[in-house]
């Protein structure tokens, strides 16, 4: 994978310092960033490194995000849009100030990185891959999960992805989802395990690095566009 570069957003610690651990191991070039991505010690230093702090819902940061990508890198084509924030409410007890903070995260970080990669790999001219982060929620609602809210964002980029991804199609630009259920991370340090397992028919949860395996996988995939993959251990599939 020599010559390829990858940007990640939300990239300091969990599953996005794990996206980009795994990307640096497969010979990527890569651009991570989160609001203190210079101070995170979970990512492995590397001269195909390049760190850039910012809010990924501020349009700014994507702006220095892709131009760190071509003037360190010369290049962009893989972004994993892994950012995001998530939590539960009532639906009635959603504020307006709780659904800015979702969506500047979760859709308008989306919106800025995507569309300045996207212009990018048309100026290039050799396709490339954006493979975004979401839930299993935002199809399939767990009964006193209450996430209705967050869920409009999330599920407003599985909805935007199938579009972009027919729209570049011919372009060679592939975009597709990972939706993880639980995973192994800081998240849940203080969360059982034995519970954290009955929420899948398989009575398991995932690890940093099988998200990870998805995630390459899709990238790496030239056929696969438009898809939303399930890693949750058959939760999506319904009632067990």
């Amino acid at each position: 994978m020599t010559n390829k570069v990858a940007i990640i957003t939300g990239a300091s610690q969990g599953i996005g310092a794990g996206l980009t651990n795994a990307f640096l191991a497969e010979g990527y070039s890569v651009v991570a960033t989160s609001r203190n991505v210079s101070q995170s010690r979970e990512i492995t230093e590397s001269d195909r490194l390049a760190r850039v702090d910012g809010d990924i819902g501020d349009p700014e940061t994507a702006k220095r995000v892709v131009e760190t990508a071509i003037a360190r890198f010369g290049s962009i084509d893989a972004l994993v849009n892994n950012a995001g924030i998530f939590f539960t409410k009532p639906f009635v007890d959603y504020t307006a100030e709780d659904y800015r903070q979702l969506s500047a995260t979760n859709i308008e970080g989306f919106l800025h990185t995507t569309q300045l990669v996207i212009k990018q790999m048309l100026s290039q001219k050799r396709g490339g891959s954006i493979v975004s982060i979401t839930t299993p929620l935002a199809d399939r609602p767990i009964a006193g999960m209450n996430a209705s809210v967050a869920m409009l964002t999330k599920g407003g980029i599985n909805a935007i992805s199938k579009n972009i991804a027919m729209e570049y199609a011919r372009d060679g630009i592939r975009v597709n989802v990972v939706a993880p259920g639980v995973v192994d991370t800081p998240l849940h340090k203080d969360n059982p395990r034995d519970f954290l397992n009955t929420l899948s028919p398989m009575h398991s949860i995932s690890s940093v690095a099988e998200i990870a395996d998805a995630v390459l996988f899709l990238t790496r995939a030239p056929r696969i566009t438009g898809e939303v993959l399930n890693v949750d251990g058959g939760a999506h599939l319904g009632k067990w």
